[in-house]
């Protein structure tokens, strides 16, 4: 169990890091961008936490057509993970964020 925390602890550090440094290179606030990044983090990491998608199918279908033998099909499905629920609590902080900047709660600068 203290591994998993682990993971979802250096998920939600390594999003941060990579967020403030993208903030710190486009020279606008940290949790103005938050949201966004972490809807590309979530994305990826829900993407890569599933098996047998779209890639799969493609790698199976060159395969079939190099070797000329039929692989069985795998079934997309999806594994969720610590690293998965740490992005989307980085996602949820990063929408109460964003909708507080909309609302004027959180003034712009």
């Amino acid at each position: 169990m203290k591994k998993n925390i682990f993971i979802l602890l250096i998920t939600l550090a390594a999003e941060t890091l990579i967020t403030l440094l993208a903030s710190r290179a486009f020279s606008i606030r940290f949790i103005e961008i938050m949201f966004f990044s972490g809807v590309v983090f979530t994305a990826l990491t829900v993407w890569f936490s599933g098996s047998g998608g779209m890639v799969t199918r493609f790698m199976d279908s060159t395969v079939s057509a190099m070797t000329g033998f039929i692989s069985k099909r795998e079934e997309f499905s999806f594994r969720p993970n610590y690293a998965v629920l740490g992005s989307v609590i980085f996602l949820l902080i990063g929408l109460v964020f964003f909708i507080l900047l909309l609302t004027n709660i959180i003034p712009p600068i």
